[in-house]
Parts: structure tokens; sequence; C-alpha cells
């Protein structure tokens, strides 16, 4: 990068030496990351990096191929549908099928120009939501949901508050009363690994594909929706087990953040090797072979489950197991970062 000054302050730019290494893919990844930063603020250097991509020569025809896919696809879908319906005896599609203007339609995608204009992209007249309908811009609140993940915006955060809730409820409208605590203790930590499995991946994120491709993708994004996916879990179970009637003896309401964090971290790590679902859905496996099943073992409620549980969560010795875990299972997240920069295709 070369450093260019001015009376606002130091100014960062993308040389075009860095751009070809970039492009190459042999840019450092210091250098990488930086330049990634840079070019979602700057279109100047967005434009150089564009050009060197373009003049590789191994990304430069593949990104052709690519364009030249998208256009004939975006050409035969439309034209496939009107046939479709013209089929189906919808009168309207006969006419626009054989319309000038839907062959001019089809021109202009073809070529990149307006319809109707004959001139290139973005001299048309266009809409504020553009052909997709959907506004060019949302609110700052809509657009931190959305980046939150998928796992926020369905079935998962339900899951959570009803888990939350019904163990109050179980508790004090059931007449349970401190036997629903281990009930939560044991069942806490796996909450957040279906929010994960639920926030990234082929099979989870419908944008999978294309949030890959961002800069901000890969590892970043993930542990941004892992992040979101705790920030909602651990004050919602933490607070049900916090109002919950103590157990003499027993484990606090928070005894569970430690497990659950060391959970969540090992089904991250596992996941750089097998992909986000098998990885969730593997220590949730070993959870449960390991520490539920053993647990109710001397019965499902009441002393007995609190006495079956306590090993697992009560204790210094315990809660620093949980932490080393954590660092460890970090550890081998960092080392294998790299991994979450590919597309995963099972």
């Amino acid at each position: 990068m070369r450093r260019e000054r001015s009376g606002l302050g130091p100014d960062w730019h993308v040389g075009g030496e860095l751009a070809a290494r970039y492009a190459a893919g042999t840019a450092a990844e210091s250098d990488a990351w930086s330049l990634e930063k840079h070019v979602e603020a700057c279109g100047a250097c967005a434009a150089v990096v564009s050009s060197a991509v373009r003049a590789g020569p191994e990304t430069g025809p593949l990104l052709a191929s690519i364009r030249a896919a998208v256009l004939e696809r975006a050409v035969q879908e439309p034209r496939e549908s009107v046939v479709a319906r013209a089929y189906a005896g919808d009168p309207e599609a006969h006419e626009s099928a054989a319309s000038p203007a839907y062959a001019d339609t089809a021109t202009a995608t073809r070529t990149g120009a307006a319809p109707g204009t004959g001139t290139g992209p973005g001299t048309g007249t266009s809409t504020g939501a553009g052909t997709t309908g959907v506004p060019p811009r949302l609110s700052r609140a809509a657009r931190v949901v959305w980046a939150a993940g998928p796992a926020l915006r369905g079935a998962w955060l339900v899951a959570l508050v009803v888990v939350a809730l019904g163990a109050v409820a179980l508790s004090y409208g059931a007449g349970l009363g401190a036997s629903v605590r281990p009930l939560l203790l044991v069942t806490a930590p796996v909450l957040p690994l279906a929010g994960v499995a639920l926030s990234y991946g082929l099979h989870a994120d419908p944008l999978y594909e294309i949030a890959t491709s961002t800069p901000a993708g890969g590892l970043r994004l993930l542990l941004t929706r892992a992040a979101a996916v705790l920030a909602a879990s651990v004050p919602a179970l933490t607070l049900a087990g916090a109002v919950l009637p103590v157990a003499t003896g027993g484990p606090g309401a928070a005894a569970w953040l430690l497990p659950g964090l060391a959970l969540t971290l090992a089904a991250l790590a596992l996941g750089s090797f097998v992909g986000g679902r098998r990885g969730a859905a593997a220590v949730a496996a070993a959870w449960l072979a390991f520490v539920v099943a053993p647990a109710t073992a001397g019965g499902p409620a009441g002393a007995a489950l609190m006495a079956g549980a306590s090993p697992y969560f009560a204790g210094p010795a315990v809660q620093s197991g949980w932490a080393a875990g954590a660092v460890a299972c970090a550890l081998l997240l960092a080392a294998r970062r790299r991994s979450f920069d590919h597309l995963e295709t099972t």
C-alpha cells in the first residue's frame, strides 16, 4: 500500500503491485485483510483491485465466463417464464412473448444497455427498489438483525424463548420447584450449538455463497453470528435460571456459561474440518452421551438429577477445566481460520 497525506490526515490507498499480488493470491494475510477492509469504503481502490483481478491470467477468464453465464441465464429465465405461462393458456403471456418490448428487454440484458435507450447500464429510468422490489436501504436496526444471521430470524429464537419461559412455568406453574434448575443446566449449553449451526453454512444460510465471497465473510462473519447467538442465549437462559428456586448445594444459575462457551468453540473448531452443521451435531451428541445421560441416570427430576448434574458444573476445578477446554478450542479455531474461506460443498 502507498500512504498519502492530505489536510484531513493520513490516508491509505492500494497500489498496483499490491493489487496484482492480491489478485494472484500471493499477498500476505495481513495485507489482504487491510486491502479488503479498505476497498469497502474507497471506490477508487476498489476499481484498481477490480482491474487487477480482471487482468489476471486465471481470474480474468473465470470472471468473464461467469458474467457470460449470468447474462445468458438472465435472458433465458424470463423467456422460460413467459413461454410456460403461454402454454398454460395465459393470453397476456402470448402477447408478451411476441411484443417488441420483450425482445428489446432481452437484447438490453445481453448488452448491458437500458431497455429502449441503446445506452449503457445506469442510464435508464429505474425505481428506488430496483428490479427486485427490495428497498435499496434498510434501517440500521434491520441491517443489524440481518447481519446477525438466520438463527436470530427464525425458529431458533422462538425455541430459546420457549425454553427459558417454559422452565419458569414448570417451576412455579407446575409445582416442580427447584428440580427444574438442574434440568435447565444440562439443556442450556446445547441451545447455542443449534443457533451456531443455523447461522452459517451451505445448508443453513440462503445467502451463504454470497456472504462467503465478501471481504467480511469466512471466520469473521461466523464469529460475528456466533457472538449474536451467545448475546441472545446467555441473558435469556441465565435470567431464567436466576429466578428458579435454588436447590441446596446445587450449582448457580451461571454455572452453564463456561460449558456452553466451550461447547460452542468446540463446534466451531470441529466445523473447520467437517462443516458447521456436522460439527455442531457431533458436539451435541457427545454432550448428550457423556453428560446428560449420566446426569439423568438416577432420575429425571428432583435431588437425583441435581446430584447427577453437579459434578459437571459445580466447583472451581470443574469450571477451570471447561475454561481450559474453551481456550484450547479457540487456539485450534485460530489455527484453522483459513478453512472458512472456502465454500462447503456437502
